[in-house]
């Protein structure tokens, strides 16, 4: 099952969505905070902890790193976001590649959307489904760092995380993550598998 996903090796990384790979097969992108986890849950996802660099820094990675699984499908990694010591021109750089790959990507057959489950729904989260919404872009967010709170806690965060998406008409999904502690990981590659198109 994880197989396809253990092959995966980075290809290359853009400032600009000109300088994708040709837009075709079937691409998956991973977005999120800056803090949220993002590297951390892509090389969960491969099993390779040195294929996504995990930064000490957040908001480093202001490029678009693309990930070959094989020769019909790709991980787009996008740039982090929400990240105070970002300059402001970086944020709008931000905005405009993001908004590019969203609204120009026709293999684009989902989005990650990963949140540190201590603070979901911050307003780029917000910006980012409600987007996905007016493109019906379907969304799988994963509520990462679940390790970082109690049962009691977690129930809390979902109850209300399940009232916020009740509003939208997108195709969303939603489930606990720890990249730490690979909980979640099974459910998440059964997500991935159903959009890849791989067949159990």
């Amino acid at each position: 099952m994880t197989g396809h996903y253990q092959k995966a090796y980075f290809l290359l990384s853009v400032a600009q969505t000109e300088q994708l790979p040709p837009d075709q097969g079937i691409e998956v992108a991973i977005v999120g905070r800056s803090n949220a986890g993002k590297s951390s849950v892509l090389n969960r996802i491969t099993q390779n902890k040195g294929l996504a660099r995990v930064s000490k820094t957040p908001g480093r990675t202001q490029m678009i790193n693309i990930f070959v699984i094989d020769d019909n499908r790709r991980l787009a990694d996008l740039p982090g976001y929400g990240y105070a010591k970002v300059p402001l021109a970086a944020k709008r750089k931000w905005a405009e590649t993001v908004d590019a790959y969203l609204s120009g990507r026709e293999c684009l057959q989902g989005l990650v959307l990963v949140m540190d489950i201590r603070h979901p729904f911050r307003e780029l989260d917000q910006h980012l489904l409600d987007y996905c919404d007016k493109r019906h872009l379907p969304v799988h967010i994963l509520l990462n760092k679940s390790d970082k709170l109690s049962k009691n806690e977690i129930a809390n965060v979902m109850r209300e995380v399940k009232k916020h998406l009740a509003d939208y008409e997108m195709p969303v999904t939603l489930q606990l993550f720890s990249a730490l502690r690979g909980v979640g990981v099974k459910e998440l590659y059964a997500v991935l598998d159903k959009w890849y198109g791989y067949h159990p």
